[in-house]
């Protein structure tokens, strides 16, 4: 994070055609440069937690830019016939930076399938602006058929339970995992053959990347206060340039008419009380119910901390009750 902040000090803004910081930048002459999500560490046995984990190609590199996921596998087993849970995960970044293979993710994702007990599936997708929207859904989508359809990893064949599936995600990744259960539930609803037609049994938004065009709840005073004013509209319009705007359902959910077709049973959606997204995830919950959506919704809230704190400050004291709270969501029946 150091190097990080150092790199964007160093940026002159006059040379930039497109200033995300600290996301990325983009320079006159067309470079690109990432400030966040650039490190990445290779699976392995996790000598905290016993974690394992394994990344799997799904496609080469050189088709469409690829896509691959990473696999943890817990080592806690009652018996050899016990199979774990499945989380198919989405990392945070704005969809446009980070990957699974990120320390902060690869540290996160150890220590939640050792406490949850669970099998986690982290995916890999492209990002903008080379890959712009739809990109990232159509690879998460992509991600989670591989995990339910034939053949599959040894792991997922011997050692998961796929009548327990969960998606989950934190920011972006929530937006995503929001997304997948969505077009679940309409495939389903169509009778779609894709070997799919299951009924997750929990979708967890993490500080979901939701927006919309009229400032709700405290985002007047949150903005008002906040060096990046705007940034989530400008965002949102790079990362996806065929949009209708910020109440385009994809990054409103509100606004979508079809809300209440989730195929799940239940939603933790987690927010942090200083996080400008906050009364984002309030609102995602009210509006599921107010749409009918038969799933049982639960918001959970951690004081006196913002975006993503459990990924930037895993010190904080929160991080332990915070872990406790989505673990048990994931362990409940």
């Amino acid at each position: 994070m150091e190097e990080a902040m150092k790199a964007m000090a160093s940026v002159k803004v006059e040379d930039l055609t497109l200033d995300f910081r600290p996301f990325l930048v983009i320079y006159k002459d067309g470079r690109l440069q990432r400030f966040l999500g650039t490190q990445t560490v290779p699976p392995s046995k996790d000598s905290t937690t016993g974690v394992e984990s394994q990344d799997v190609v799904l496609r080469p590199k050189e088709e469409d830019g690829g896509l691959w996921v990473r696999l943890y596998k817990p080592s806690k087993k009652d018996d050899d016939k016990q199979r774990f849970p499945v989380v198919v995960y989405y990392h945070g970044g704005g969809f446009c930076v980070e990957t699974a293979a990120s320390p902060v993710y690869h540290a996160f994702l150890n220590a939640l399938s050792c406490k949850a007990n669970v099998m986690v599936v982290s995916v890999d997708y492209r990002l903008a602006p080379e890959h712009p929207l739809p990109a990232a859904y159509d690879d998460s989508w992509a991600g989670l058929q591989w995990v339910v359809q034939s053949p599959r990893h040894p792991w997922i064949k011997d050692d998961a339970d796929l009548s327990k599936v969960y998606l989950a995600g934190d920011s972006a990744g929530a937006n995503i995992a929001h997304r997948m259960a969505k077009k679940l539930g309409l495939e389903n609803e169509q009778n779609i053959n894709i070997n799919t037609n299951i009924l997750l049994k929990g979708i967890l938004l993490i500080h979901p990347f939701f927006w919309g065009k009229e400032r709700i709840g405290s985002e007047v005073e949150k903005l008002a206060n906040s060096p990046g004013s705007g940034m989530a509209d400008r965002l949102w319009e790079f990362v996806c340039p065929g949009t209708s705007g910020t109440d385009d359902p994809l990054i409103n959910p509100g606004m979508d008419t079809h809300l209440a077709g989730l195929a799940t049973e239940k939603v933790m959606v987690c927010v942090a009380e200083q996080d400008t997204l906050r009364d984002r995830g309030v609102h995602y919950k009210e509006a599921l119910i107010k749409s009918g959506c038969k799933a049982s919704v639960e918001l959970v809230e951690t004081v006196g901390e913002n975006h993503v704190f459990h990924l930037l400050n895993p010190s904080s004291p929160n991080v332990g009750p915070f872990m406790e709270q989505i673990a048990g969501f994931l362990k409940s029946s």
